[in-house]
């Protein structure tokens, strides 16, 4: 599994989350709590769950407190049990009180994800299929929700617009056909650069393969005409599904003969999993 490597983008994104939730102070800590009052905290999984994220939410706390302790006997990628302690915290109270819900909010979101697509993962089992996700993401949220999605088990797409080349229905009908898309863009990028083009039927396949394309995604297909696709392509292209595809859908899909299965599910349907912190 690729590592989370933090950038600008994802230290933007913990300032951005913590400017809208502290705005002017906090009200209620600042009131109640001496500034440099010391306390311990743990957060704990309140249901069974794949962990994901420990260092987002590490960062959180150390933006209000660069001093913090913080240890945990768990890693990214690990089953926790109900109950089990995630992170121990030791510094300032009036970080840890501050900083809660922002660091949760990121901890339970991306545990969601990796949670999410583990059980998709299950469906699949040891089948010779890669499941990827797609750009269906929370804006501002990609590589993180990216990073969870590799934590679960399941591998990334593209990371957005500018690291592959994928000619889509409207690009296709923007050019006047498949074969002149692919010449256009052919002329015009690295031939490194590999080219992935979105197919619907048997026909556009078939012009797909013609024109040269190294990836072929077939969209909305069902598993039939799957079938009858990947037996024409005969390994001349990588094939990928695409479209709608749930988790009930993967053992079949699995067993067509593809190379990659996409699913924007595996980021915009999962829900935030129950964690808590606790003082003292």
């Amino acid at each position: 599994m690729q590592p989370l490597v933090f950038n600008a983008a994802v230290d933007r994104l913990i300032d951005l989350a913590l400017e809208e939730d502290i705005g002017s102070g906090d009200i209620t800590t600042n009131h109640l709590v001496a500034p440099e009052a010391q306390s311990q905290g743990t957060i704990i999984a309140k249901e069974a769950l794949v962990i994901a994220g420990l260092s987002v939410a590490r960062r959180v706390f150390e933006r209000l407190d660069p001093h913090i302790v913080i240890h945990s006997d768990v890693a990214d990628g690990d089953l926790v049990p109900k109950g089990a302690v995630v992170l121990d915290l030791q510094g300032r109270l009036a970080a840890l009180l501050t900083a809660e819900r922002t660091a949760l909010n990121f901890l339970q979101r991306l545990s969601g994800i990796a949670t999410h697509v583990r059980t998709f993962m299950e469906r699949i089992a040891d089948a010779p299929v890669r499941l990827v996700d797609t750009r269906k993401t929370t804006p501002g949220w990609r590589v993180l929700e990216k990073y969870a999605v590799r934590v679960g088990g399941a591998a990334n797409h593209r990371m957005g617009l500018y690291d592959g080349v994928l000619i889509k229905d409207n690009h296709i009908a923007a050019c006047g056909g498949i074969t002149a898309a692919v010449q256009r863009i052919r002329a015009q990028v690295s031939h490194l650069t590999k080219i992935e083009v979105e197919a619907s039927n048997l026909e556009e396949v078939r012009e797909a393969l013609t024109a040269g394309v190294e990836i072929i995604m077939l969209d909305n297909m069902d598993v039939a005409a799957i079938r009858e696709a990947t037996a024409f392509i005969n390994r001349r292209a990588l094939v990928e599904i695409s479209g709608g595809v749930t988790a009930k859908d993967l053992p079949a899909l699995a067993t067509t003969g593809v190379d990659l299965i996409s699913s924007g599910a595996l980021t915009h349907s999962a829900r935030a999993v129950d964690l808590s912190m606790r003082i003292g």
